[in-house]
């Protein structure tokens, strides 16, 4: 008895210290595990929330100091009547969670294994058994060591213990079980292999046979059609579960649009993870400002995941002065992919080449690419960013087909939201004057703003901005030498040098400019301004780097239905002086 006793501790004990590790490595894991475990649906104990990681925390550390202290025989009348106490606890957790089905994983052991509901009943059940055992058999458990070294193991423990659950909060877990460990690409994680096992379904048809209720069960899904039997219905149930991928509920979205194949296949993709931004460590977005603008300049590409709308998260990269966007992704696959809020990844091709808290942002291992931009200014990129959304959001408003529409583009671009739309009008030139002098001064100070100092994007801002003014003769040899520095697109250049051209009474070179104009009778008339040699136009667009043809630029610009006349300029200018 005295050896089956013996030997029934050390399992007992064994079981839970590598249980209370396992979780102890991963504690906001765990915490997430008692949240579902609150929930209104299962316990209903929301109040307690706001505590599981705490709850965690004290958990797993006193469930290895239970481990030692039932090996060692240290206290042994509070162990046993504590591990009891522990025990029962779980096997009510576990069965509740079985019977109901509320709780699919009871997180018994992290990540590391999997256990269904009833089989983490189950192995409550044993561990209930043994324990009670012990509990009986209390007197044949002879403590190790004398008692100041039982007093060391376990005081030593719980040093040990406090440490790690400190480092991991701290950092990340040392050991990662899960399916966004580094080294894992996540579109082979999404991926059903070719072998995987099909899944078995079985087919219950209920029959009315000389009065009585039949089930006849098979997996063919043919009805089997008994002689003499009326069929009642049929039923289904899963034999054997679909196979579900590691990884199944990942996608990156942004404006109802999916971004996932794109960003997954991309090289150099550092990614800003904080899956919910009510409870994000604010503390944290200086050293994510400090690596990702340095990853910017190294030529990475920098996005942020958050399960938080798009109103949260660019209030957030406003008042922490990101130079990135976040993108829509499900809140339990970004608590899943790291443990830390926020945190920080390295993608190359889908696969996780580092993971890192953001208390070790710095660590982030960077190198310098090709497409590096060690120029980049973070400051009139910002200025940019602010400028080109009022200029582009101002014009959008005007295409606007209700009052409700045009209030969504007003608040979504920081533009005041008027009663009257005539109002819009004067709002208009006032933007356009304000961003032209905001731009004037970019450019006394940084010369053109182009690609290398703050981005593709953002290099257009002053485009635009000098496009809708009356400055274009004074910047446009400007703008012509950011092309030719491949600072700014052709494209671009052609455009604005077709629209000087029009305001200069001239014909232009590559079919970019019409007008509109109200006839005597009130007719509107929208023409293409004159084009100098017309048969030769696709090749000069093509040249400036325009993707259309002239013809495909029109029916764009001016509908379907819209019939071209390149009038000559005396035409033209008539048009325009009556």
């Amino acid at each position: 008895m005295k050896v089956i006793v013996g030997i029934t501790r050390i399992f007992v004990g064994v079981l839970f210290i590598i249980s209370g590790l396992i979780k102890l490595n991963d504690p906001v894991g765990f915490s997430f595990k008692l949240q579902d475990y609150f929930a209104p649906e299962v316990l209903n104990l929301e109040f307690l929330v706001p505590f599981s990681l705490m709850i965690a925390v004290v958990v797993v550390i006193f469930e290895v100091l239970l481990g030692v202290m039932i090996i060692v025989g240290y206290a042994k009348k509070f162990t046993l009547y504590s591990l009891l106490t522990m025990i029962v606890f779980f096997t009510f957790l576990t069965f509740y969670s079985a019977y109901f089905n509320k709780v699919t994983d009871c997180g018994c052991f992290g990540d590391a294994l999997k256990l269904t509901p009833w089989e983490s009943f189950w192995k409550d059940i044993v561990l209930l058994v043994l324990i009670l055992f012990l509990f009986f058999g209390r007197k044949y458990i002879q403590p190790f060591f004398s008692k100041n070294v039982r007093s060391i193991l376990v005081a030593l423990t719980m040093v040990l213990c406090l440490w790690l659950g400190y480092h991991v909060l701290m950092h990340l877990p040392v050991v990662d079980f899960r399916p966004y460990k580094i080294g894992a690409n996540i579109t082979e994680g999404m991926t059903v292999p070719e072998d995987a096992p099909p899944p078995i379904i079985e087919y219950l048809w209920k029959y009315e046979i000389d009065g009585k209720e039949k089930v006849i069960a098979n997996t063919t899904g043919q009805d089997p059609q008994p002689a003499g039997g009326t069929r009642i219905g049929v039923e289904t149930q899963f034999l054997r579960e679909p196979y579900e991928p590691p990884i199944h509920d990942f996608a990156i979205e942004r404006n109802d649009e999916d971004y996932t194949e794109e960003f997954l296949a991309a090289d150099n993709v550092i990614v800003v993870i904080a899956y919910n931004l009510d409870n994000t460590e604010a503390e944290g977005y200086a050293a994510v400002k400090r690596v990702t603008n340095e990853a910017l300049k190294k030529g990475y590409k920098v996005i942020g995941l958050s399960a938080s709308n798009t109103a949260e998260t660019e209030a957030l990269t406003e008042r922490n002065g990101l130079n990135f966007k976040f993108y829509f992704c499900d809140m339990t696959a970004l608590k899943t992919i790291v443990r830390s809020n926020p945190g920080i990844l390295e993608l190359q091709n889908g696969t996780i080449m580092q993971k890192l808290h953001w208390n070790d942002a710095d660590n982030l291992q960077l190198e310098t690419l090709e497409t590096a931009m060690p120029k980049l200014n973070f400051e009139v990129k910002q200025e940019l960013s602010k400028i080109l959304k009022l200029d582009q959001g101002i014009r959008q408003l005007f295409q606007a087909s209700s009052d409700e529409e045009r209030q969504q583009i007003a608040e979504a671009n920081g533009i005041p939201v008027l009663e009257e739309f005539k109002d819009y009008f004067p709002l208009s030139r006032e933007i356009d004057s304000t961003n032209m002098m905001k731009i004037s001064k970019i450019i006394d100070e940084h010369g053109y703003p182009g690609k290398s100092m703050v981005g593709t994007k953002e290099s257009e801002a002053a485009f635009f901005v000098i496009q809708h003014s009356n400055q274009i003769p004074k910047y446009l040899d400007l703008v012509k030498k950011a092309a030719a520095d491949g600072e700014l697109k052709p494209s671009l250049v052609a455009m604005m040098e077709d629209r000087y051209l029009m305001y200069e009474g001239r014909a232009q070179i590559y079919g970019t400019q019409g007008r509109n104009y109200t006839l005597a009778d009130g007719e509107l008339l929208s023409i293409v301004w004159p084009v100098e040699d017309l048969e030769n136009i696709n090749r000069r667009r093509a040249e400036a780097g325009f993707i259309d043809t002239f013809e495909e630029s029109v029916k764009r610009l001016f509908g379907d239905d819209f019939v071209f006349k390149n009038y000559t300029l005396e035409e033209a200018n008539a048009l325009k002086n009556d």
